[in-house]
C-alpha cells in the first residue's frame, strides 16, 4: 500500500516531467528520471533512455513544434503509477521526419502512464493521437 504523501509526491513528479521536459529542464530530469528509464514507444526512430534520451526526445520534438502547450487535464496515482491526461498543443514549425514544416496549428490528446521507482520515473508508456497529429499538420489527407 503507497501512502498518500508517497501518491502526492509520484503525481507531482509526472506533472512537472512535462515542464522539465517542455523546458530541457537536464538538471530536473537528472534529480528524478532514473537512469535507467525507459520510455515505452515504438513509434520513435530511437531508444529513449535515462535523462538523456528524454532530453535528445525534446531536441527532436521542439525542434518540429513550437508554441508548445502540455495542458495537463488529469492526473491519478495508484500505487507506483502515475496517469496524466493532457492536451498537447502548438505549431509544426520544423521538420517532423522528412516532412518540413507547415506552419499548422495542431492540439491532439495524450495519456502518458508513468512508474514511479525509488523517487524517480522508472518507466513511460505514451499514448499519443499520432493521427489526429498527422492529420492536422497536413501529413494526412
Amino acid at each position: 500500500m503507497t501512502d498518500t504523501a508517497t501518491l502526492e509526491a509520484n503525481r507531482k513528479r509526472a506533472q512537472d516531467y512535462f515542464k522539465a521536459f517542455a523546458s530541457k529542464d537536464r538538471d530536473w530530469l537528472e534529480a528524478n528520471v532514473a537512469p535507467t528509464y525507459v520510455r515505452r514507444d515504438s513509434t520513435l526512430p530511437f531508444e529513449v533512455i535515462g535523462p538523456e534520451g528524454v532530453l535528445q526526445l525534446g531536441d527532436l520534438l521542439l525542434g518540429a513544434f513550437s508554441e508548445i502547450e502540455l495542458d495537463i487535464q488529469d492526473t491519478v496515482a495508484e500505487g507506483d503509477k502515475v496517469l496524466v491526461r493532457l492536451q498537447f498543443r502548438g505549431v509544426h514549425s520544423g521538420a517532423f521526419g522528412d516532412h518540413a514544416a507547415t506552419g499548422k496549428r495542431f492540439d491532439v490528446a495524450v495519456l502518458d502512464l508513468f512508474r514511479m521507482e525509488d523517487g524517480k520515473i522508472a518507466e513511460q508508456w505514451p499514448a499519443i493521437d499520432n493521427i489526429g497529429l498527422q492529420q492536422q499538420i497536413g501529413m494526412l489527407g
